[in-house]
């Protein structure tokens, strides 16, 4: 079962690895301004840091419930990649967001189109599942045929 999961398993630590990171970076920009919390306002470099965190929080569940069932149901390596593609994207989407709000845009396309990408690869994945359990289709076989 492991052998199933470890690929999996390594990109969700990833993923919480990051979310600290992003995490001690708010808390760094608070010392260097000066924002004490809860104040959530501030210079426009504070305010900067402390969305991309924000944002990047809001879309990590989103993330994690698409990164399982995509490695369960379609394929570990592919849901793996697809996963590490994503956190890079994240990582520059932060990091752009950081120096300027419009260098934020061209990182969330990438890591949005990377979520629905995963969200594709599982339906198909639990489509597949569905399908060849309780029907005895399997469109596998049916397209190699």
């Amino acid at each position: 079962m492991l052998v199933q999961i470890h690929l999996l398993a390594a990109v969700t630590i990833l993923g919480v690895l990051e979310q600290a990171y992003f995490f001690l970076q708010v808390i760094y920009a608070r010392r260097a301004f000066g924002i004490s919390p809860p104040k959530i306002s501030g210079p426009p470099e504070f305010e900067r840091i402390f969305r991309a965190q924000v944002n990047s929080s809001e879309y990590f569940p989103i993330f994690l419930a698409l990164l399982w069932p995509a490695g369960l149901f379609f394929h570990q390596g592919v849901a793996a990649a697809l996963g590490l593609l994503y956190l890079y994207a994240r990582y520059c989407y932060f990091a752009g967001y950081r120096a300027s709000s419009s260098e934020r845009l061209a990182p969330i396309y990438f890591s949005s189109g990377v979520l629905w990408i995963l969200l594709t690869v599982s339906a198909l994945g639990i489509l597949h599942f569905f399908l060849s359990h309780y029907v005895g289709l399997n469109i596998l076989q049916l397209l190699t045929a």
